[in-house]
């Protein structure tokens, strides 16, 4: 009988109020009265000791109900039996509710079905999880959202990857069975945004495994030389002709912008011995260039020389008494204008004089003060 009566005595106060269960609970904001002996909280008189209430103290035996707060009583008039937790009704017994729900749906409407397209994007509509149409810039409009959902994206950005990432070596085998470490740059934008999210997946991996595997294709018809000398731009062609191929192969809807060598070097435990080895070639290909130049300059004189007699043959045939005795002359006055001469006449006939002997001497007093300072 105990256990019953203990029973509702737990279900009265489980269907108080969630505030008037606090107010009426024992602390400074309570209003009890006095004990089951009599004695009362604060003061001798028992007095309520909720500041805001106005409870009627213990009864005489201490047993009696604590007084309700005027916060309660307040709630109790605002809610019309009390607050019980939830939200407040409206004039009238109506709940609140229906009006919140239709609210958020609204908005929730207004949200997922106003779509605003920029210049340089494109909108890839989805219905039920599966490709339905393309949004061109603009305002659109669509069903609300799970129904159908809009991706946007930049089809105008020039993306631009980076192999190898950070300072790390990329060693790629040439034609001629040596090895070099490239960097290189891929730059790409999206081309059929449809096709770039749902054909390919992992996009940005995809791309760059396409572009090694070009490059190692590529740098493979090559030797070392070329591929760090002069034929870079030739490969960086090849390379994007490759890619290019490869992705719309797979539908990737990319559109390759252009491949950029940045660096070309042997490995690095070898690139010391390699600058050697291409100096001492340089300097090879030096003595090269100037002996062929030099070869060129002695053909093209005796390609003039040989012109020359040529001429002088002509007028030869035409009149060879002429022509021998001027080739005579010529030669005597190039050969004796570079020697003392003198010329001695027969007997009775004054000799000519040796001008350039005369000469010499004349100059020689001039620097004989000079030897005997000495």
């Amino acid at each position: 009988m105990d256990k019953k009566i203990d029973g509702q005595a737990r279900a009265k106060i489980a269907r108080k109020s969630f505030w008037g269960t606090i107010l009426a609970m024992a602390g400074p904001w309570g209003n009890g009265g006095g004990d089951n002996d009599g004695s009362g909280g604060e003061g001798s008189g028992g007095g309520p000791r909720n500041p805001w209430g106005n409870g009627d103290g213990g009864s005489s035996n201490g047993g009696g109900r604590k007084g309700a707060s005027s916060l309660e009583e307040l709630f109790k008039k605002g809610t019309g039996g009390g607050f019980k937790g939830g939200i407040p009704s409206r004039p009238g017994g109506r709940p609140w509710w229906p009006l919140l729900l239709l609210a958020f749906v609204i908005l929730w409407v207004a949200l997922s079905s106003i779509h605003r397209v920029s210049p340089q994007e494109r909108g890839v509509v989805t219905l039920f999880g599966s490709y339905s149409r393309t949004m061109q810039p603009g305002l659109h409009f669509s069903l609300p959202a799970p129904i159908e959902q809009v991706t946007k994206l930049d089809v105008e950005e020039i993306r631009t990857i980076d192999i190898p990432e950070g300072e790390s070596e990329k060693l790629i085998l040439t034609g001629d069975q040596n090895i070099v470490d490239l960097a290189y740059s891929v730059r790409w934008n999206i081309k059929a945004p449809e096709l770039y999210l749902f054909q390919i997946a992992e996009q940005q991996e995809t791309i760059k495994e396409v572009a090694e595997s070009a490059m190692r294709a590529s740098v493979a018809n090559f030797t070392l030389d070329d591929t760090i000398g002069s034929e870079r731009t030739e490969i960086e062609q090849q390379v994007e002709q490759n890619m290019q191929g490869l992705l719309d192969s797979y539908g990737a809807g990319v559109f390759i912008r252009g491949i950029a060598i940045k660096k070309a070097d042997p490995p690095a435990k070898v690139n010391d011995a390699f600058k050697e080895v291409s100096a001492a070639q340089q300097t090879a290909q030096t003595y090269l260039n100037q002996a062929r130049a030099y070869a060129q300059q002695l053909t093209a004189q005796a390609q003039g020389e040989s012109a020359a007699f040529d001429k002088v043959y002509e007028e030869y045939r035409l009149a060879p008494r002429v022509t021998r005795q001027r080739m005579y002359y010529e030669t005597m006055e190039r050969v004796l204008s570079q020697v003392d001469k003198t010329i001695v006449e027969p007997s009775g006939v004054t000799p000519y004089l040796a001008l350039p002997e005369l000469k010499k001497r004349s100059l020689a007093p001039a620097t004989a003060p000079a030897g005997d300072a000495k």
